[in-house]
């Protein structure tokens, strides 16, 4: 639908006010802004899944390999979001996750779209993926949160794996019913509805409630009931929505697209899509989906639904378009932190990811002032294949994350450093051989198109302004993940270097980004430690700051 006349004087109306961008929140304007701009925030958080509970807007997102794995966000705004834990503590599902050699590694599998709930009658936070490389669903739930009570305020989290469903429920979506009964959807081409048992950790009953027309392939689906109504929103990658209604939850289903091919808001990009529906307090209704922004991932945008008086949701678009500017969702006072800042690691937040589950007896918190040892967890010359990889999303369109660390513990044969890491990646690093160290830029590493290790990498350059007796490192990324998707232009990083954490000399050329959707997740600043010859070595990672540009 076009947007009306009312909603454009509105937009006309704030066009001199205050807006709010992913950009506000990094530099702590106003939080009195009455319009926003998508991308809501550029970070890369794909196939969501979003509800409400009390004045809190709860976010969760795949994350493949990535551990701990399905980050949980929050927002008061449905603009300014934060990470406040993860459903999945460990990846529990299989010797695969735990990276142990070169063989047995999981790239590109794990969790992808899941869902995440909150059942109000046992005070519950409920998680539910399905693992398609062992083909079962995994359940794990936070309870005694007492979100309900609380406005929709969490203090603590408890996830605790509840067991698996020897049966994939693929890209599924929960939906708890106003008798407290739980259904999920599912499946791809064909959707499915299952009934799950009193606790959520059986099946009940199963049906076949959908097809797509001609084979055409349909996923991600997100169940919700509405004025007695259920809604299966399904996508149909990669520029589609649409919405299955129905009188009950066996179908019949009808169907309408919700969106085809619709343009912005940023260029190079691809079409919003994918994602889930959730109202206000007062009733208003939005659709947050996902844009392919390689080489920065898949990032989320937000526009208001309104809903026809038969039941069928419709996106408000701006000039027949997906709206760069809306009005507000919520204008509330409360706030949510910044991405942007210096973490010193007195404890490890939940902007942080493992490449693969780590193993904990070879990292730390050093307590009281803060740091985290980094002590070598694997022998091998493959980054790839090297535990403990500790990473965070890259903030867009443009960022610089920087390392602070001391390598006056590492050993002969480690390697330790700053990486841009994705399937194919580069760092800035230490190379300690003997007693020479090396201060280097390594680019070339990449995986194959099977995720087995294509290259470990070159040497492009030498620093030659290290002195032996150094001990205190500032390694630093900046990198512009500006979307590039379907273009042959490669965004560009550069890697940097200081010994004092004022002035930076840049080593080693530009590196160009790749925009090829198949890794699915976009690039991370990351710092990693490992041993090609025994292990004993260590790195302190005294601080990391992430910063917009």
């Amino acid at each position: 639908m076009h947007v009306s006349s009312a909603i454009l004087a509105l937009f006309g109306l704030l066009s001199g006010l205050a807006t709010a961008s992913p950009m506000d929140v990094n530099h702590g304007l106003t939080s009195r802004a009455t319009t926003f701009d998508n991308p809501v925030f550029w970070e890369d958080y794909p196939d969501l899944d979003v509800f409400r509970v009390g004045d809190v807007f709860y976010y969760s997102s795949s994350t493949f390999a990535f551990s701990p794995g399905a980050p949980v966000l929050k927002s008061y705004d449905l603009v300014h979001w934060t990470p406040v834990s993860h459903s999945v503590p460990t990846l529990n599902f299989s010797n695969r996750y735990n990276l142990e050699s070169a063989t047995s590694r999981a790239y590109v599998k794990g969790i992808w779209a899941s869902t995440l709930r909150y059942r109000k009658s046992t005070d519950t936070f409920i998680w539910m993926g399905c693992v398609q490389d062992t083909g079962a669903t995994y359940i794990w739930t936070s309870p005694g949160t007492n979100a309900a009570a609380n406005n929709g305020e969490v203090s603590s989290w408890n996830w605790t794996a509840k067991g698996s469903i020897p049966k994939c429920y693929y890209d599924v979506g929960l939906l708890i019913d106003d008798d407290d009964t739980m259904y999920v959807a599912y499946g791809n081409t064909k959707i499915m509805v299952s009934q799950l048992n009193k606790d959520g950790t059986g099946e009940v009953k199963s049906q076949q409630v959908y097809a797509s027309p001609d084979g055409t392939t349909i996923e991600g689906s997100r169940m919700y009931k509405k004025d007695g109504f259920y809604y299966i929103f399904v996508t149909k990658p990669a520029n589609a929505e649409w919405v299955l209604k129905s009188k009950s939850p066996w179908g019949p289903y009808d169907r309408k697209v919700l969106v085809d091919s619709i343009s912005g808001p940023l260029s190079s990009a691809g079409f919003s899509h994918q994602g889930g529906v959730v109202d206000t307090k007062d009733g208003k209704w939005y659709y947050v989906a996902f844009m392919d922004s390689y080489p920065g991932g898949r990032i989320p945008v937000v526009a208001p639904l309104t809903w026809t008086s038969d039941g069928w949701p419709e996106v408000v678009k701006v000039n027949n378009a997906w709206g760069q500017t809306y009005p507000v969702p919520v204008t509330t006072s409360k706030t949510v932190p910044p991405p942007t800042g210096i973490s010193t690691f007195v404890k490890l937040g939940p902007e942080w990811e493992w490449n693969h589950n780590p193993d904990n007896s070879k990292w730390k918190l050093v307590g009281g002032q803060g740091g985290l040892t980094l002590g070598t967890a694997t022998v091998t010359n493959d980054l790839f294949s090297a535990r403990n990889t500790l990473t965070q999303r890259i903030l867009g369109p443009k960022s610089s994350g920087t390392f602070h660390l001391d390598i006056s513990k590492m050993a002969s044969g480690d390697r330790a450093g700053a990486v841009l890491f994705r399937d194919v990646a580069a760092y800035i690093g230490i190379h300690k051989e003997g007693t020479t160290t090396s201060l280097v830029m390594v680019n070339n590493l990449n995986l194959k198109s099977d995720w087995t290790t294509g290259s470990t990498g070159s040497v492009a350059a030498t620093a030659t302004a290290i002195a032996a007796t150094t001990t205190d490192l500032w390694l630093q990324i900046r990198a512009d993940i500006t979307p590039a998707f379907g273009t042959n232009t490669a965004r560009q990083a550069t890697f940097w270097y200081s010994t004092d954490g004022k002035t930076y000399q840049q080593l080693g050329p530009s590196f160009g980004l790749s925009n090829t959707w198949q890794f699915f997740t976009g690039y991370r600043f990351g710092v990693f430690n490992f041993a090609t010859k025994a292990l004993g070595g260590q790195v302190l990672v005294k601080d990391f700051e992430l910063k917009a540009l």
